[in-house]
């Protein structure tokens, strides 16, 4: 069964809007769990304008079920989740100023620097998780750093999904073919919504989880977050 992880970035961004605790990101994440969740997922950056260091610390144990800390290996970004030690980390490219996730490792230039910092993650019973696109090349690339597992970008998947479903879904297939030869874990996330996730959950073999965060937020603000955690939940059946 493919797991919902929901990214509860977005909460953090309204709480962070006014200065207070109005909604708690805590509770938010609970009630997330409370009403389905199989993950939760944040992403703290370094200007902590969404989620902060000190929620991901304060989440760790309070979560009955698998936490996933993304974020560039910064070395306070690695300091935090060897304090928080997560169920899992997803190594992310991303420059400090990045609006959000536009693009995967290249895993070919930094495969010394990715096998240091995840055998690093290792060592403290982490699973690490690779943000990536569909290259062939890279997904390799990324077997050779000793991850886990990685998580396909899908942002031209969810770009492309209506003008044909076919031809958006072809390159993650094959990624995903190429990922399982490796023994890779197969993770995905990013514009995927109600209108995508269905067709991409059955089209992907081996798709053990995605994270979802800005749509399924945004969705909730219409249809609330229990209905909302439902439905998303029902496209992974």
């Amino acid at each position: 069964m493919t797991k919902l992880s929901v990214n509860i970035n977005k909460i953090a961004l309204l709480r962070n809007s006014r200065g207070a605790n109005l909604p708690d990101v805590l509770k938010a994440a609970q009630d997330c769990v409370r009403f389905g969740a199989q993950g939760i997922t944040v992403h703290p950056r370094p200007d902590e304008r969404h989620i902060k260091y000190k929620d991901a610390i304060d989440l760790k144990p309070i979560l009955s079920v698998e936490f996933n800390i993304e974020g560039y290996p910064s070395e306070e970004f690695l300091s935090l989740v060897e304090d928080v030690k997560p169920r899992q980390v997803t190594l992310v490219p991303d420059a400090p100023d990045a609006l959000t996730s536009n693009a995967g490792w290249d895993t070919i230039h930094n495969t010394g620097f990715l096998k240091e910092i995840i055998a690093r993650l290792k060592k403290q019973g982490i699973r690490t998780s690779l943000f990536i696109d569909t290259d062939l090349d890279q997904i390799e690339g990324a077997a050779a750093t000793g991850t886990d597992r990685i998580e396909l970008y899908t942002e031209e998947y969810a770009k492309n999904y209506s003008k044909s479903p076919e031809l958006a879904i072809a390159p993650y297939q094959k990624a995903a073919q190429r990922a399982h030869k490796y023994g890779l874990g197969i993770n995905a996330g990013h514009d995927l919504n109600l209108d995508n996730l269905a067709y991409f959950h059955k089209s992907i073999p081996h798709l053990a989880e995605v994270s979802i965060g800005h749509a399924l937020i945004a969705d909730s603000l219409y249809l609330g977050l229990e209905n909302t955690i439902q439905l998303y939940l029902r496209q992974l059946k």
